[in-house]
């Protein structure tokens, strides 16, 4: 009888402990993880909406703490998972710079006080962080593309300057670095010990928190490399367009959906109330505060748990913030329906995805340069890429968000040769607009390499309209 009371017992003690675990998953008070075809799910690391693990209706501090990306453990990613009989060729990466500290400042409040310098015993923290910081005072003797040698190559002032990588920014870089290194190098030996400088590719902007993001990653792929090897491109365009900038037609998309933007936030009452009352707490001009991109400051202030600013006529708080964020969700669907952007974007991306099938198709035959292609940018970059690709469902760059092409070899048919995409590692290899389909008549987990390049060389200017066949005559056609 004692024995079956202690069982009845710690049976109704497990039920109990059983239902708050599920109570808390429910409301996000703890991570959820579940699995979908083997793969970890947890809601932070989804690229499409979830309807199982994400909240109900849309929460603006829920996404921006999605885009925040703080640091914590180690994430499971989809990156390199291909069938035994499948060979890794080649990997090109496109990262937005890590953390950083605001472009824009709420007129008349204090900054908010960021220390840019890299702390060990400071959160969030990366075991290779003090290594990092002893091999970058290494590299003052880098040959770098000008004007990028002219960059510090890691951050360092005491309250960050504007728009300065925070120590945030460097430890998701050396997280993303390390686990790349994880399952391109010690899984599948993409590179040999010995590299060479010539099987790198490295470009960048001229900011330094891209500069420095992307060694960041760098580090945390290959540790202690050789500044010899190491040569970062300078890349003048955020869109990473090198000599063929020029684009009329790009632009003209862009002017229209500038206008999109603007009437959209005419029709927001809210989002004009909030203005005003942001502006009298302030003590400034509504057309001053809106000008001011408060947005951009009341991010850094949710990522980095600062309180937001106060003035004596009162504070600004998260009430203020989510009709914000709010409208900056909305604006995101809308510019999905009304397809503008994606004029913009299969015009803005197609220099650089036309970069990228060249480097595959050198590498297909049997070229063993530029085998890992690392291309450190914006925000700006990365989003008319996935529009162009079709991936109008995912989530805005967040910070340090990665996308990635791997191109594959079937070594049972050696001249077939098949390409992954992945996003933040998840794979939406399926939810590109040139193989959404192929998956239901084939069984391999990836894409010919052949769907992207006739992608890149032909479909991008049909989804145009029109009958340009080329890049030239998509930028200069008349009557747009």
């Amino acid at each position: 009888m004692l024995f079956r009371n202690r069982f009845l017992l710690l049976l109704a003690l497990a039920a109990l402990l059983a239902f708050v675990s599920l109570s808390l998953q429910f409301f996000h008070l703890i991570p959820v993880s579940t699995a979908k075809n083997g793969v970890s799910s947890k809601s932070r690391k989804r690229i499409m909406p979830d309807p199982v693990t994400e909240p109900p209706v849309t929460d603006p501090v829920y996404e921006a703490l999605l885009y925040c990306n703080i640091p914590s453990v180690a994430e499971r990613s989809m990156e390199g998972h291909a069938p035994h009989h499948f060979k890794l060729v080649s990997v090109h990466v496109f990262i937005r710079h890590g953390d950083r500290y605001p472009l824009y400042v709420i007129p008349k409040t204090k900054r908010p006080e960021i220390d840019c310098t890299l702390v060990a015993n400071r959160k969030p923290y990366h075991p290779k962080l003090e290594a990092f910081v002893s091999h970058m005072s290494k590299g003052s003797g880098a040959s770098f593309e000008s004007p990028l040698n002219s960059l510090p190559l890691y951050p360092n002032h005491p309250l960050c300057e504007m728009g300065e990588l925070t120590q945030t920014g460097v430890v998701q870089h050396l997280q993303n670095g390390q686990l790349l290194r994880d399952i391109y190098l010690k899984k599948h030996k993409l590179l040999p010990n010995d590299w060479s400088a010539d099987q790198l590719y490295l470009e960048t902007t001229g900011k330094s928190r891209t500069l420095q993001s992307g060694l960041a990653l760098l580090y945390g792929f290959l540790p202690d490399f050789d500044w010899k090897k190491i040569y970062f491109r300078h890349q003048p365009s955020a869109l990473f367009c090198s000599g063929t900038c020029y684009c009329p037609v790009r632009n003209q998309y862009l002017e229209k959906e500038q206008r999109r933007q603007y009437l959209l936030r005419l029709k927001n009452s809210q989002l004009e109330k909030t203005y005003g009352e942001m502006a009298k707490i302030v003590d400034v001009p509504t057309k001053q505060l809106r000008a001011a991109n408060p947005i951009d400051s009341m991010l850094c202030h949710l990522c980095h748990n600062v309180s937001f600013p106060c003035t004596r006529n009162g504070c600004v708080d998260m009430e203020h913030f989510k009709v914000i964020k709010t409208h900056q969700i909305e604006d995101e669907r809308e510019r999905r329906e009304k397809k503008l952007y994606l004029g913009y974007s299969l015009l803005g991306a197609h220099p650089i995805l036309n970069q990228t099938i060249g480097r595959m198709q050198r590498a297909t035959e049997g070229r063993k340069e530029e085998l890992f292609a690392l291309y450190s940018a914006h925000d700006v970059t990365l989003s008319p890429v996935l529009s162009a690709l079709g991936l109008s469902e995912a989530r805005f760059p967040r910070f340090a968000a990665r996308l990635i092409f791997e191109l594959w070899q079937d070594r049972e048919k050696p001249n077939e040769h098949s390409v992954r995409i992945l996003y933040n590692g998840v794979d939406v290899t399926f939810h590109t607009s040139f193989c959404q389909d192929h998956h239901k008549r084939s069984p391999k987990p990836m894409c010919p390499l052949e769907n992207l390049v006739r992608f890149v060389k032909r479909d991008m200017f049909v989804a145009l309209g029109g009958s340009s066949t080329n890049y030239y005559d998509a930028c200069h056609r008349e009557g747009f």
